[in-house]
């Protein structure tokens, strides 16, 4: 099985912490949906003939586009490509951009997963974040979506921000067990480099992010996930049973995906490439039946690095004995190794042959990866 993205590269306004390849101009839209189009029947043999059980619309703001413009996407992918018939598609959506009608017609378009960009359901939060919605919106366009059919819903949520109080962050994540939503991604306020946020900080204009209150707050998120029935399956997602994220699941796996448009990466198992970060150069490239990419081929000890790095995030954990049949009994020897001072000091447990992170270690994951690669 294999996974589909695509990245829709335009969004309303720009949210100040948000370092993600996007425009606020949609000057370029009709152009970027062609050469996306071109794009699919390009590499219409990336995958090589595997089933694709996920399609994910990312950005950016996909919800932007207009059911057309989903559909004629759609259809390419299923005519190039192996569609499994229960695929999960999945579209991130901003609040503001969720009608009624507009639902409707995501779900016309084939869209049966929807992953909302709420961030918060406090008004002074998303106003800090330059948000385009509101607390209102926040809320509703979840009912609406249920109304509207959705089941298969995950919303984002943002933690550790300077207007966010632990009885807000309490707020938040009650509000979204209360409204039944069966999966949520949940992510500590990080300063990336050039984003406003960065610029603010830098300039005095803004308080410098607290990590303690950051690490605070996912401690309490666990607990409270814990006690209402969802699953700790990543380290930034929780799910309820039968929920988790099929699409986001395959690269914690390693499985192959394609990536699609501007910015988007993609992996086979011994490659990984990336299409240039920039919409005028893609485009051009594209209309000129070229792919704008940079590749590079993944090393054994790369490899191995990126099955710590991403198992040790995951409830799964890091297989020892896959270790060894895959990299030989020498590195899972090293592995075992450097992994005795997180077993000492509690941020790890081993059940035979499986490493993973106790709550604690959660908290270093990075860290703690990094320590232990090849």
């Amino acid at each position: 099985m294999a996974g589909i993205y695509l990245h829709i590269p335009f969004c309303k306004q720009a949210c100040y912490y948000c370092n993600f390849h996007f425009s606020t101009s949609l000057a370029q839209k009709d152009a970027m949906v062609q050469a996306i189009l071109r794009e699919i029947q390009l590499q219409q043999n990336y995958l090589d003939g595997l089933a694709v059980s996920s399609i994910y619309f990312g950005g950016g703001t996909p919800s932007i586009l207009p059911k057309e413009d989903l559909q004629a996407l759609l259809q390419a992918l299923h005519q190039h490509f192996n569609i499994t018939p229960d695929a999960e598609i999945t579209l991130e959506a901003n609040p503001d951009d969720l009608t009624a009608a507009k639902l409707a017609a995501l779900k016309a378009a084939g869209i049966n997963r929807l992953s909302i960009g709420v961030q918060s359901f406090h008004e002074e939060d998303l106003q800090w974040m330059n948000r385009a919605h509101n607390s209102q919106q926040a809320t509703q366009c979840i009912t609406l979506a249920q109304a509207a059919g959705f089941e298969n819903i995950t919303i984002d949520l943002i933690y550790g921000g300077p207007t966010l109080s632990d009885e807000g962050w309490a707020t938040n994540v009650q509000q979204a067990i209360a409204l039944k939503v069966p999966h949520l991604s949940c992510y500590a306020l990080t300063v990336e480099a050039g984003t406003a946020l960065d610029h603010f900080i830098k300039k005095k204009k803004m308080a410098a992010v607290d990590t303690d209150r950051a690490a605070r707050h996912f401690e309490q998120l666990m607990q409270w996930m814990q006690a209402a029935g969802y699953e700790h399956y990543e380290i930034s997602n929780f799910a309820l049973p039968g929920w988790h994220s099929r699409h986001n699941s395959s690269y914690w796996q390693g499985k192959s995906y394609l990536g699609i448009g501007p910015s988007a990466h993609s992996f086979n198992g011994t490659s990984r490439q990336w299409n240039i970060a920039n919409n005028t150069a893609y485009i051009k490239a594209i209309q000129q039946g070229n792919l704008p990419f940079e590749k590079e081929i993944l090393t054994p000890a790369m490899a191995l690095n990126e099955y710590i790095m991403t198992s040790l995030r995951t409830a799964a954990g890091c297989n020892l004995q896959w270790v060894a049949e895959k990299f030989g009994i020498p590195l899972r020897q090293q592995l075992e190794k450097a992994s005795q001072q997180f077993l000492r000091n509690g941020w790890m447990l081993r059940d035979q042959d499986t490493l993973r992170l106790t709550p604690q270690g959660k908290l270093f994951a990075d860290g703690i990866a990094a320590e232990l690669f090849s």
